[in-house]
């Protein structure tokens, strides 16, 4: 990539551990309590390893020992590796949502970074908003980075059938409401589902991240897909670690493989897997931390004619096993040929192109070829309107394809409270053809965007037989979840978006193929109802949450906090003595 060497005199450790006097002895005289020898503060590379693992976030719970992986091939390769803690972020145990905290996780990671002596770290993630967040984090920094995911669960499997993370839980959940399964065999499906370390084996936001990760250059080849018990995890670590050493030597900083045109390989392959609705916050969020300008219109451009050709759960029918053992990330890429920027640098030392120059597929059925794809339109579908001025977004791939253009009557919600104690009353105005309206749980609304927005139907549409309706919220999904939901509706309600003023009966019209979303009410109309509009209270006074509340920013802008944005650097601060 680059023939400058970085001699150790260079090293942003040595402003450490490099100094003769009582700054140099401090230092190094702490550090050695944990016994390493004087000879490792002798101008090697540092190597912070950014740890994300948490017994509250089980699906990094495992990555204790992936560190030590790391570790190996940073000592194999000369360097000293020294593991730091971050905040984890759990999907399936923080509340309201982890997405409040992937802002503050970010932070975490930046100060971290800039305040130590590290000169290249390595990011160990997992689990949904760990990927973004200390991307995040590193961009604004901008050192020598690899990111190394966790690996997906193994299969699911309850009954002698195989189980998708979220997917089959939604799936199960209306089984339930409608009847169709008991609650006895939905409360044994738990263990079945969730059965060896690693995160959700679906295509949901956690796969979609290691994905994205891949695709950005960011990782090395094969980080998608490679589930967590499977010893070629480690391996990969391994050469992880030995890899960083060598991007400090050569000083290839994140800046140098997080450019444009991975970005744009990066929304092309989101298309291509069926990747999760919430890839679009964060790679805009990471984005903008590089000073990129990148955004929905680019999301909808460069994938409005990608072809979904991974058939996993929840757009198709396999598992991120499969999709490993089909040929995984490398196979997609390969497939995709000219579709994708095949020059773009990656962490290993080697274009895009040339590391899938020869990935083969081994599962025609798994992945797809163009001609025979999933879907013909997969990427991300950006719909504006008077609805949604900013943007909204929908997943073609997860959504019916008879309801991509429907008009129908609202039914609406006002915030997630009211949904739970209306949804299911008997004589709920509500009929197949409604359009679900959900109101303030945007980043401001809930606050932090909880993954709401696809909303349980009805119980009486479900005794119907109906499995999908239109929904429209300023919520976020979980990745693994399916149905023709619009999402990300911007401006929130809570931010005095139009979404905010929608009322029962309203008829709401959605075009996906004219990127359409029009409530069907007049301009003067709306300016009555906006006069009568109260703003909500913050959610809290003072601590994190009230920053977030005064600081967030839309979802056409990543979500993130409006001061975090773009690069302060790694130079180095004064000295604490």
């Amino acid at each position: 990539m680059t023939d400058k060497k970085i001699n150790k005199g260079e090293l942003r450790s040595q402003a450490w551990f490099g100094k003769a006097d009582k700054d140099g002895f401090l230092h190094r005289s702490w550090m050695k309590n944990q016994g390493i020898p004087a000879d490792e503060f002798d101008g090697r590379p540092v190597i912070g390893i950014c740890n994300t693992f948490s017994e509250l976030t089980p699906c990094n719970a495992h990555l204790r020992g992936i560190a030590e992986r790391v570790k190996r091939g940073v000592y194999e390769k000369g360097g000293l590796p020294l593991e730091f803690p971050v905040m984890s972020l759990g999907e399936s145990n923080l509340r309201p949502t982890a997405m409040l905290f992937r802002n503050l996780a970010s932070m975490d990671t930046e100060e971290s970074i800039r305040a130590n002596p590290m000169d290249g770290v390595v990011l160990l993630v997992g689990c949904d908003k760990t990927t973004p967040a200390l991307l995040m984090g590193a961009a604004s920094c901008d050192l020598p980075t690899l990111v190394v995911s966790g690996g997906p669960m193994l299969s699911g499997r309850v009954h002698g059938k195989e189980v998708g993370s979220g997917t089959d839980v939604f799936r199960y959940s209306e089984a339930v409401r409608a009847g169709e399964m008991s609650l006895a065999d939905f409360m044994d499906a738990e263990a079945g589902m969730s059965r060896s370390p690693g995160h959700c084996m679906t295509m949901g936001t956690a796969s979609t991240m290691a994905s994205m990760s891949e695709a950005l250059g960011m990782a090395m080849p094969h980080n998608a897909a490679i589930p967590a018990v499977d010893s070629r995890r480690n391996v990969l670590a391994q050469e992880a670690g030995r890899r960083i050493v060598d991007l400090v030597r050569e000083d290839i900083r994140i800046s140098r493989i997080l450019t444009r045109e991975a970005l744009e390989n990066a929304v092309r392959v989101n298309g291509a897997i069926g990747g999760s609705t919430n890839a679009v916050v964060h790679l805009i969020a990471i984005a903008r931390r590089l000073g990129i300008d990148f955004g929905l219109d680019d999301w909808d451009r460069l994938g409005r004619d990608i072809p979904t050709i991974v058939d996993l759960m929840p757009s198709g029918r396999f598992l991120m096993e499969d999709f490993y053992y089909a040929g995984g990330l490398p196979a997609v890429i390969r497939t995709l040929g000219n579709l994708i920027h095949q020059d773009a640098m990656t962490v290993n030392g080697r274009t895009i192109g040339e590391n899938c120059s020869e990935a083969q597929c081994y599962s025609k059925k798994v992945i797809r070829t163009l001609d025979n794809p999933l879907t013909e339109n997969g990427g991300i579908a950006v719909l504006r309107g008077n609805l949604a001025p900013k943007g909204a977004v929908l997943k073609p791939s997860a959504a019916t394809p008879k309801l991509m253009q429907h008009r129908g009557r609202a039914v609406v919600f006002e915030n997630i409270d009211h949904y739970k104690a209306r949804i299911a009353e008997p004589d709920l105005d509500v009929d197949e053809t409604c359009v679900l309206v959900l109101k303030n749980c945007g980043p401001k609304g809930y606050p932090g965007m909880a993954e709401v927005g696809n909303m349980g139907l009805p119980p009486k549409i479900l005794e119907k037989g109906i499995k999908d309706m239109v929904r429209i919220s300023d919520a976020r999904m979980s990745g693994t979840a399916y149905g023709t939901v619009v999402l990300h509706t911007a401006p929130e309600a809570a931010a005095g978006g139009p979404l905010a003023l929608v009322k029962d009966g309203d008829m709401i019209e959605l075009d996906v193929a004219e990127r359409r979303l029009h409530l069907e009410v007049s301009d003067e109309e709306l300016s009555r109802r906006r006069d009568n509009w109260t703003p909500p209270e913050p959610p809290m006074v003072g601590g994190y949450q009230r920053l977030y509340f005064d600081h967030v920013l839309q979802a056409d802008e990543g979500v993130d906090l409006d001061f975090l944005v773009g690069q302060r650097g790694a130079a180095v601060p004064r000295e604490s003595h």
